[in-house]
């Protein structure tokens, strides 16, 4: 009976330390894997922290890149709203001095024509006095002459157009008439009012009648 006893004892003993070992195993893995929770937590931390002050310096980098593209903006507002202002100055003082132009563009050409006028007064003031035709005649003429010359001066010239060539570019054809001869037709039998040019440019057309 006794070395029954001993035998269960020492079978007993047996188990309480397979299960002691098999307890510390189970604790050493337990405390394992608490370190590589522990250990990935704070890695976890870490790469929090990495992308935290990357998002950072990233927040800091758009910060500056919009900060500079305001002032770029601003500047650029400015610019504008300078240029606008210059322009519309510009074109408030051009369309002043075009308005002045205007009404003095005539001044010279009419200036020029004073002196024809004060022939045609003094021709007038002597006309009932007057008792040689001839003398009227020639002052009439002088004054013609002194107009034409004017006119010559500024660049007007009259269009040659009796027994020329008609010319739509020049002549302007009020009506056709039978030529009086064959060489005729074609061209101005008569001038009714005479054309002119300005600097080469018709300033009006001769109003002619047309031999066909």
């Amino acid at each position: 009976m006794a070395n029954k006893g001993s035998k269960k004892q020492q079978k007993e003993e047996e188990i309480d330390e397979k299960v002691t070992a098999n307890d510390t195993e189970a604790q050493e893995e337990q405390v394992e894997e608490t370190v590589e929770a522990v250990e990935n937590d704070d890695e976890k931390e870490e790469s929090t922290e990495e992308l935290s002050d990357q998002s950072e310096e990233e927040m800091s980098e758009e910060e500056k890149k919009i900060e500079e593209l305001s002032l770029k903006v601003s500047e650029l507002n400015d610019r504008y709203l300078r240029l606008t202002a210059e322009y519309d100055n510009y074109r408030k003082r051009t369309l002043k001095e075009r308005m002045e132009l205007m009404k003095s563009a005539g001044e010279g050409l009419l200036k020029g024509l004073l002196p024809v006028v004060d022939d045609f007064d003094r021709a007038i003031l002597h006309l009932d006095e007057a008792s040689d035709l001839e003398a009227v005649k020639e002052g009439i003429d002088l004054i013609y002459s002194k107009f034409q010359e004017f006119l010559k001066q500024n660049g007007v010239v009259e269009i040659d157009a009796k027994e020329k060539d008609f010319d739509t570019d020049l002549h302007e054809a009020i009506t056709k008439i039978p030529a009086p001869t064959e060489e005729m037709k074609g061209k101005v039998i008569d001038c009714v009012e005479k054309g002119y040019l300005l600097n080469d440019k018709v300033m009006r057309f001769s109003k002619v009648v047309v031999g066909e």
